[in-house]
């Protein structure tokens, strides 16, 4: 409430003058009268005076405390000061100043090794199949093209000079059903003279130089066919031979076979 409106008010409660004790009178005569009998009828008509007397009192006394109001000065009251609460502190979660490990990796998948192919065995070797003596080299081997009903047995010749003289035997030991299928050599057919036949338990392969030939300075091979009982056939008994003339003197070489490669 503003200056203003508090003048307002005490000008208004100066100006109205009221009649306090003619108002007094009149309610004091209204409640001291004798009780006048009347129908049920009647007794409705006479309280709207009752209720007058009573309303016109309690006016005048809310009028007299407007104006007592009105005169005493109005301080307005600053309101109540509030204090926010404090904010409660933030709660600080410690940060790992570190790096997380790094996950393990994924265990690899396991694959399963690929089924092995059966291989057919090989045959053993017999005995040492290289041998090398003067201007002679040589080596025996099965022939990896071999199978289990025929086999091929190499060798391979080599010399550093010239030879007047050559006699060639391969032996193929009887396993079982060993029986000849052919034979070749790199050097010219004409040159030898070739004879095949079992003995001593053994298919005997013989190739011999025809006298007035000679065989070249270089390498050479020599090869023996045939066939065995079913399976894979052991070459352990089978050997060869070289015996030749050069013109260094006589030189011989002999070995087994190993399995072919």
């Amino acid at each position: 409430m503003n200056e203003h409106i508090a003048r307002q008010l005490r000008e208004a409660a100066e100006a109205h003058q009221p009649d306090r004790a003619r108002m007094l009178a009149r309610v004091q005569r209204g409640a001291a009268g004798p009780a006048v009998r009347h129908r049920a009828r009647s007794g409705l008509r006479s309280w709207p005076k009752i209720a007058l007397a009573g309303i016109a009192a309690v006016g005048a006394l809310a009028t007299g405390g407007l104006a007592v109001a009105g005169i005493a000065p109005w301080t307005p009251q600053p309101p109540a000061a509030t204090t926010a609460p404090a904010d409660p502190s933030p709660t600080l979660t410690p940060t790992p100043t570190g790096s997380a490990p790094p996950s393990a990796p994924p265990a690899p998948a396991t694959v399963a090794p690929p089924a092995a192919t059966p291989t057919v065995p090989r045959p053993t070797q017999s005995a040492s199949s290289r041998a090398q003596n003067g201007p002679l080299w040589s080596e025996g081997s099965i022939d990896p093209h071999s199978t289990v009903y025929w086999a091929q047995s190499n060798l391979t010749l080599r010399t550093g000079q010239p030879l007047t003289s050559l006699t060639v035997e391969l032996r193929v030991a009887q396993t079982g059903d060993v029986r000849d299928t052919g034979n070749w050599r790199t050097l010219p057919t004409d040159d030898f003279t070739v004879t095949v036949q079992e003995s001593g338990g053994a298919l005997v392969y013989r190739w011999v130089l025809k006298p007035g030939r000679t065989v070249p300075a270089g390498q050479h091979e020599f090869a023996a066919q045939y066939n065995h009982a079913t399976g894979v056939r052991a070459a352990a008994n089978d050997g060869y031979r070289v015996d030749a003339v050069s013109a260094g003197g006589s030189a011989s070489v002999s070995g087994g076979f190993s399995p072919g490669r």
